[in-house]
């Protein structure tokens, strides 16, 4: 039954291989708690049974948002049992999704987005391709599973965009700066030299972004090399991969980018999604006011208010005591 849940996301949702497996974890997690080491019956999940374990997700320190994800995919898959007739009842319908506080997403300012595009040091295969892979992020806004999805047909220098494939599998063209495709093009120059006794590897349909084997590089694998860089430029923690794709857009509408377009550019189903990269820059314009306005954060030299003289009564002249 999970196993047809997993086909129905990834043949007629289009998911992500990335989303499908967040998906099936999720749902593995919860019938292991529900059905310990026996079989798993959902016709036998009951509205209490729902809640029992959203409660014991919060007694093991589950974040918020981590517990309305899971809640989503069980949702998801009930939906998906009623609709195929497995199920009668749906257990879940009457279980509200928590409300989840909306947190500004962590960004890098240029200064130090610079420190990190220049950390990858050398003319090697790997300081080349990684010197690509930050470029690219942070020129296009991708996030790590379209970048890992790349192919070598998807780039086109000459009209200066790549073709993505983002969630549900939809494609976009994003334009990629004059940067990142001098970065692309030194790596692949190397890469050519590198693999040039792997054919598979140079052919259009091949993968873009290699690993010294010749295979293509997963999104774990980005994120260890980000790691390697953030530690060696000892930036925030909090730095991931997907910091690069926040980065791009508030750095986009701090410099006057339209909203709508950024949407585009980010491959956003909903522009609900994008406006909290405007509250990024509202709060940037705030601090800037803040810092650079003389009469904000200094009190006047006076700042006694003066004396008010008193006034005299005031005298009613109608009957219901207007004056």
């Amino acid at each position: 039954m999970q196993q047809l849940f997993v086909d129905y996301l990834r043949y007629e949702r289009n998911m992500s291989p990335e989303t499908i497996r967040a998906y099936q974890k999720d749902l593995e997690q919860f019938v292991k708690h529900v059905s310990g080491e026996g079989p798993f019956d959902a016709s036998r999940v009951s509205n209490a049974t729902i809640r029992q374990y959203l409660a014991h997700l919060s007694e093991h320190a589950y974040e918020k948002t981590t517990i309305v994800r899971k809640l989503a995919t069980i949702r998801s898959f009930f939906k998906f049992l009623i609709r195929k007739g497995y199920v009668e009842q749906n257990p879940i319908a009457e279980i509200r999704t928590p409300k989840v506080d909306k947190r500004l997403p962590h960004y890098l300012e240029v200064g130090e987005v610079e420190k990190l595009l220049n950390a990858p040091q050398g003319a090697g295969f790997q300081a080349t391709r990684d010197r690509a892979i930050l470029e690219t992020l942070y020129s296009t806004g991708l996030r790590v599973s379209e970048l890992t999805g790349l192919n070598l047909a998807d780039v086109d220098p000459t009209s200066e965009v790549i073709r993505a494939r983002g969630k549900g599998r939809r494609e976009r063209v994003i334009p990629i700066g004059s940067f990142a495709l001098r970065a692309i093009q030194d790596y692949l120059d190397i890469r050519t030299a590198v693999l040039a006794d792997q054919a598979q590897a140079n052919l259009p349909e091949s993968p873009l972004f290699l690993n010294r084997f010749g295979q293509r590089l997963s999104s774990r694998s980005i994120r260890k090399i980000m790691d390697k860089y953030i530690k060696a430029t000892g930036l925030n923690a909090k730095t991931s991969p997907h910091t690069l794709r926040h980065s791009f857009a508030t750095h986009l509408l701090n410099r006057g980018a339209n909203l709508r377009l950024v949407q585009e550019l980010l491959g956003h189903k909903h522009l609900s999604t994008t406006q909290v990269y405007a509250h990024l820059t509202t709060r940037a314009i705030k601090n800037a006011y803040d810092e650079a306005h003389p009469r904000q954060n200094e009190a006047p030299a006076d700042s006694a208010p003066a004396p008010v003289e008193a006034l005299p009564e005031p005298v009613a002249v109608g009957t219901n005591g207007e004056e």
